[in-house]
């Protein structure tokens, strides 16, 4: 992709926070903040991983946790720094860029961003590049959803997840790579039709936990809600934390 802003460019930037997704319910962005503050405590420092528009960040800010950012789109940053220009970001990718601290309490990954890393490889770095900002004793949390290959009969490799008359959803999966995508596509009222896909790679919550090892990091939490219950096998998504030795 030759956008230095990735898959999230102007044009996705600007209507980012108008998604109705559960992770946009004003009541599920301020459980996800109030666990956040919770995790780096009082008068706490942590630091977001694909920080964005600052969904997660704006409202952790105001429960005064002293917030700061990475990430590689102009364009999701400068919404961000129209809402608290107190935010500071740290341009690039977030699996290798350093924010310049060694000391933060809590290192937090959110909404599935952990799969935008489309190799092994650059997730294990990530782990990696968690732990370097890290205190001991410090956190990194990855929220990330599990993959729906038990939707998968066999010879199937698309998991549809919206369908209405003018725009459609589906997650396509190679389970040989680990690789997925979610593709859209829109009917407009003129009649074009427009295609989008993003290419991803699905993770375990037991890789994760190898990734986590191999930086130095041991487990704490695993649970599959904000609310804290315990994850299970029918969970649909996984929120882990894991503590820096």
């Amino acid at each position: 992709m030759d956008d230095p802003d990735g898959y999230f460019s102007e044009r996705v930037a600007r209507t980012y926070d108008d998604a109705t997704g559960d992770e946009f319910d004003p009541a599920v962005i301020a459980e996800t903040a109030e666990v956040l503050a919770g995790l780096a405590g009082p008068g706490g420092r942590a630091l977001e991983f694909a920080i964005g528009t600052g969904r997660v960040a704006v409202p952790l800010a105001g429960r005064g946790v002293a917030v700061h950012g990475i990430d590689m789109s102009a364009a999701m940053v400068a919404r961000l720094r129209a809402k608290n220009p107190l935010i500071g970001v740290s341009m690039g990718d977030f699996s290798s860029v350093r924010a310049g601290a060694s000391d933060f309490d809590l290192v937090y990954l959110v909404f599935n961003t952990v799969m935008n890393l489309t190799t092994q490889d650059a997730q294990v770095q990530c782990f990696r590049n968690a732990a370097a900002h890290l205190r001991p004793g410090g956190r990194f949390l990855v929220e990330v959803m599990v993959p729906e290959l038990r939707k998968l009969p066999a010879g199937q490799t698309v998991v549809p997840f919206t369908v209405t008359p003018s725009r459609w959803g589906f997650d396509s999966y190679d389970v040989a790579t680990q690789a997925m995508a979610s593709n859209y596509v829109t009917l407009h009222d003129d009649g074009r039709g427009e295609f989008w896909s993003v290419p991803f790679r699905y993770v375990w919550p037991a890789e994760m936990d190898l990734m986590a090892r191999i930086a130095g990091l041991q487990p704490e939490h695993r649970w599959d809600s904000w609310a804290g219950t315990p994850f299970t096998n029918d969970s649909t998504k996984i929120i882990s934390t894991w503590v820096k030795r």
